[in-house]
């Protein structure tokens, strides 16, 4: 006897930045749950006591959902999910309208939900991110296999963090559009990574730094931060220096050089590559070249934003006593200055040598 009925709470593990047949046409493998999830649909045992329990089936009323009343033999049920789960789960019909919905919203409720009672929360057949990833495999390879895992699909809601396991307006059922997503999370101080390391209060950095760089202009964390969890320091798609100072190899720019020209960093001389010169003394090469000592970007550089062009930033932490080491730089028509700051005062001109 096959039994389906109407609870309707679908979880899943969606990529954010994969592409997700889930959305648009049945995964090859949706309609099967992987062995981690139990194949019967069938009540579980009293005990041990089940987590969740459909109200219907708790009530005994299997006509709710089955063509017969008897709870030994209820027969067949009488509609196909979702039709039969939408009859009292009326709420997910507007959801179900949304530009974006989830296969098994779509087409069985049943692929990730008990009808009758489950060993996890909301009638789920799995934990949730074990029931996303009975489909969405490469997801959960990547979250496995990931040195730096990001905390948002390990803990809490996990998969549903980010994604609404139904219906979205937003591409990859995003529960937000992905720029505010993350900043729905990365806008308190208290926060750290998965090694307890603090991380930045993004959002009041941002309200406070109006000078974006380009992929936080365009709001695209994605464009450098892998969302499932990667093998780079803070979640980044590729190579890039965490410390102060690192001898410079465009290997470990990797990250950075995937948009700006290496180069500009590379060329001792140059007119055209860079304004940071003086006169066509290429005054990046001078900082990142030093023997022992190059400084990496985010010695002068802010990363997300700034309050000055180029992305200057007003002080970097110097040592772990957390001093500010301040940049004081300045601005010319034809350059700019720093005082009393890894040196004393020097200033440029990138249109006459000096």
């Amino acid at each position: 006897m096959r039994l389906k009925s109407g609870a309707f709470v679908i979880l899943l593990g969606l990529a954010v930045a994969a592409p997700l047949g889930a959305q648009t046409a049945a995964p090859a493998k949706a309609a099967a749950p992987a062995s981690s999830a139990p194949s019967s649909l069938a009540p579980l045992p009293a005990k041990p006591n089940p987590v969740s329990s459909h109200a219907p089936y708790e009530a005994g009323d299997c006509k709710i959902c089955h063509q017969g009343s008897d709870p030994k033999q209820p027969g067949p049920v009488a509609k196909k999910a979702p039709a039969l789960c939408l009859d009292c789960h009326e709420e997910f019909t507007g959801v179900l309208k949304r530009p974006h919905t989830h296969f098994p919203a779509r087409t069985d409720c049943t692929i990730c939900h008990n009808p009758h009672n489950a060993k996890f929360p909301k009638l789920m057949r799995n934990e949730t991110r074990a029931q996303c990833t009975t489909c969405h495999a490469d997801v959960g390879k990547v979250s496995a296999n990931a040195k730096v895992p990001h905390k948002a699909l390990i803990t809490g809601a996990q998969c549903t963090n980010c994604h609404n396991p139904h219906g979205s307006t937003v591409a990859k059922l995003l529960a937000q559009l992905p720029f505010d997503l993350c900043l729905s999370c990365h806008n308190r101080d208290n926060m750290v990574d998965a090694n307890g390391k603090k991380l930045q209060n993004l959002k009041a950095w941002l309200d406070n730094n109006k000078v974006w760089h380009g992929p936080v202009a365009a709001k695209d964390c994605s464009a450098c931060h892998e969302p499932h969890g990667g093998d780079h320091f803070r979640l980044l798609k590729n190579d890039y220096p965490p410390e102060f100072y690192a001898p410079y190899d465009p290997r470990t720019y990797a990250l950075c050089f995937s948009c700006h020209q290496e180069a500009a960093f590379s060329a001792p001389q140059t007119t055209t590559l860079t304004n940071f010169r003086n006169g066509a003394r290429n005054l990046h090469f001078v900082h990142l070249q030093q023997v022992g000592r190059g400084r990496t970007c985010r010695a002068c550089h802010e990363v997300h934003a700034s309050r000055q062009e180029h992305h200057i930033r007003d002080g970097v932490p110097y040592g772990s006593g957390g001093w500010i080491l301040k940049l004081n730089y300045k601005k010319t028509n034809d350059g700019g200055s720093c005082e009393k700051t890894c040196h004393q005062e020097k200033s440029y001109s990138n249109k006459a040598a000096r």
